[in-house]
């Protein structure tokens, strides 16, 4: 039987994948502060171009707008714990900022599949239904279709965490180098059938639905491009590939961010736990934008403008 630290709640959490680095600590420190630097410079960037453009005023611009805007949100989550963490000899957080970063890791999770499976669809219309484009991709349909990918995961996770908060805890430790629910659930002594159902089920229908729709325009687009002309396979190559590149870049991350929770990875080096746990938190962040920035002509022959008018 575990002992119970407090019969209610705790008021903070211990995380213990964080190990002793001695002076290293500063190059750590260091390294992830300039990664988090660029990530925000980045993002912003592209933000400011979509928004300042008007002729990047189209669907898919916006979308990617939204995506960018995430990806602050997600890195923003993680990035200003995770240094003070690091500069840390005890590893501990408050609950109140633990329940808060869950809050934004989980929220961008679902927001990113969200975004990601609403950008597919607009190229689906795009390539496939390119006469009838501009009368089904309307601006309020735009507008709807962000809205939605941004308050559905919102509610979802506060849900989610409504039903964790009110848990009596047997503990406080959490074996990451960030705060997870699904540790926190397990730490439980009171009944969390309701917590495990609900998170199935919402994990469930944030990972399928949208995958299920990416890979269903994707095939529609497969199938246009094969039976269409030149231009058309260029057009959906270089508008998809940065799209399906960012795509499975995600889903390699979370894919071991899943397996890492549900199995023991003890055999694993502490070192690449750690850096394949937040693979997907950091790397992302920052791929979209070189990866959008880069491959769309339209975004970078307007860096190019910036850069060239700047010097």
């Amino acid at each position: 039987m575990r002992m119970m630290v407090n019969s209610t709640q705790v008021s903070y959490f211990t995380l213990t994948a964080f190990f002793d680095t001695g002076l290293l600590r500063y190059l750590y420190f260091m390294i992830v502060m300039l990664l988090y630097l660029l990530i925000l410079c980045a993002n912003v960037l592209l933000i400011v171009i979509i928004c300042m453009n008007r002729s990047l005023h189209e669907p898919m611009y916006l979308f990617l707008c939204s995506l960018f805007v995430n990806e602050l949100l997600g890195s923003t989550g993680l990035f200003p714990l995770l240094l003070v963490q690091i500069l840390s000899d005890v590893h501990t957080v408050s609950a109140s900022l633990c329940f808060l970063q869950i809050f934004c890791v989980y929220s961008y999770v679902v927001i990113q599949f969200s975004n990601l499976s609403i950008t597919s669809y607009d190229r689906y219309l795009a390539i496939c239904c390119p006469l009838q484009y501009n009368t089904r991709m309307t601006f309020h349909k735009v507008a709807v279709l962000i809205a939605l990918s941004w308050l559905y995961p919102f509610l979802t996770v506060f849900i989610l965490l409504s039903l964790t908060v009110p848990l009596q805890l047997c503990g406080n430790i959490i074996p990451k180098v960030y705060c997870d629910n699904y540790y926190i659930v397990k730490l439980a002594c009171s009944d969390t059938r309701v917590n495990n159902i609900y998170g199935l089920v919402v994990t469930s229908l944030a990972i399928s639905c949208p995958v299920t729709l990416i890979l269903y325009t994707y095939m529609r687009i497969l199938k246009v491009c094969f039976s269409g002309s030149k231009q058309t396979r260029q057009k959906a190559v270089s508008t998809c590939t940065p799209h399906l590149a960012s795509l499975l870049n995600f889903s390699f991350g979370m894919s071991f961010e899943i397996l890492q929770s549900r199995f023991d990875m003890n055999s694993v080096p502490n070192m690449l736990r750690i850096f394949l746990s937040l693979y997907w938190l950091t790397c992302q962040p920052l791929l979209n934008p070189l990866l959008y920035g880069v491959n769309m002509s339209s975004i970078r022959n307007i860096c190019k403008k910036l850069i060239f008018a700047e010097s």
